[in-house]
């Protein structure tokens, strides 16, 4: 009897490297599980970095630009006329001038602390007076004696505004050197700031005068421009307490209508005509 030996298998047969096919006794060879190869992780891309001296370079362009765009605005809007005026008035070549009288005479033994301001209303006159008020120390009830050939219209009706408010009476007159209130004039714009009296006092021999107000930068429509002054003006002087004929006789002429006392009495312009407290 022929006796079977067992050969062995060649190694490679029986183990072969993860890469290769398995064999096995009973079947064919197996593959092993496929695997998924991995991306290597991507490398963050570095920030932009600017050395020290590049970014203080960057920021002080920034900065100049910025400055440089801030002063081209100023310059131009203080390049324009009327914004030169009004600094110009406000504080370098006032057209007021402004005086305080301690002791105030009105006649009758009215006697208070006043500020006599004079000139032309300018472009600036209402941050002025407010300024030359506070400076004086003006209490309610002092006076505001004016004397002006009017000037600019808005600026008044601001002023009569800040009298109003700080509860100040007005008079027409300037004040001699013992504090003696002389007649003097008050005509146009000077009106409206004087109609900002809480009492208004009428000296003897003072004049209000009155005309019709023209714009004096008007638009496309100058009867519009006109109606509308008139109904600001009507709108402001009925605030003051003042009647809207003082309006109408305004309206009537563009030349200067002097009024009598009489006159500003009917028209509630003047509410003391005597000056008695």
């Amino acid at each position: 009897m022929t006796s079977l030996r067992s050969v062995p298998l060649p190694e490679s047969n029986r183990r072969e490297d993860n890469n290769s096919f398995l064999s096995s006794p009973t079947g064919p060879r197996v593959a092993p599980p496929r695997q998924i190869p991995q991306a290597a992780p991507r490398k963050a891309k570095p920030l932009l970095h600017l050395p020290k001296r590049g970014r203080l370079f960057w920021s002080l362009l920034l900065f100049a630009l910025l400055a440089s765009g801030t002063l081209i605005r100023a310059y131009r809007d203080i390049s324009r006329p009327e914004a030169w005026a009004y600094w110009k008035d406000q504080y370098f070549s006032p057209h007021l001038a402004a005086s305080v009288i301690p002791n105030a005479d009105l006649g009758g033994g009215n006697r208070r602390r006043a500020l006599a301001v004079t000139g032309e209303i300018g472009p600036a006159a209402a941050s002025w007076l407010r300024d030359r008020i506070d400076e004086a120390k003006l209490s309610p009830g002092d006076l505001i004696l004016l004397s002006s050939p009017g000037g600019n219209l808005a600026q008044a009706v601001i002023m009569g505004e800040a009298i109003r408010a700080r509860g100040l009476d007005t008079a027409v007159g300037v004040a001699d050197s013992t504090g003696r209130v002389r007649p003097a004039y008050c005509a146009s714009a000077c009106v409206l700031a004087f109609a900002g009296g809480k009492v208004r006092y009428g000296v003897e021999g003072s004049a209000l005068g009155v005309h019709r107000f023209v714009n004096a930068a008007p638009g496309n429509d100058p009867v519009a421009d006109t109606q509308r002054v008139a109904g600001m003006v009507l709108g402001y002087m009925t605030r003051m307490g003042v009647s809207s004929s003082v309006v109408e006789a305004m309206s009537e002429t563009r030349e200067v209508r002097w009024l009598d006392l009489r006159q500003a009495v009917t028209m509630r312009l003047v509410t003391d005509p005597i000056g008695k407290p």
